[in-house]
């Protein structure tokens, strides 16, 4: 059994307000088929509107935001789950004055590209 200390797992701060860990996949532990991450979104910081071919899944742990997956938009909370289909674009939004905790989920396994984007600064 391998336990992963999320303390122990670096991560990347995005211009967008995040900081995103990585425990299973691209960088860390690999998996053949899905990747999990672990996010602290900061007041007022978001995941900016994107799409991609994986199947997902949000999983807020502490906070609230508002969520947009297609045309719908909705407030969520701690302890809800949001399952995103793949090519349908979505993002999620902090705006209150505490950091929102989430845990992501996606298959198949493989590195994102709008990570690259956000990063690069063409992804806001």
């Amino acid at each position: 059994m391998e336990v992963i200390n999320l303390e122990d797992v670096s991560g990347t701060e995005f211009p967008a307000g995040r900081l995103t860990k990585v425990i299973i996949g691209p960088g860390s532990k690999e998996a053949r088929n899905f990747v999990m991450g672990y996010v602290t979104i900061f007041p007022q910081g978001k995941v900016p509107l994107h799409s991609h071919k994986n199947e997902e899944v949000y999983t807020i742990i502490q906070g609230s935001g508002i969520m947009k997956v297609g045309k719908e938009t909705q407030r969520v909370s701690a302890v809800s789950s949001i399952y995103i289909p793949s090519n349908v674009p979505h993002s999620l939004v902090n705006e209150g004055q505490e950091d929102l905790v989430m845990i992501f989920v996606y298959s198949p396994a493989g590195v994102m590209d709008h990570w690259d984007e956000e990063s690069k600064g063409s992804l806001k």
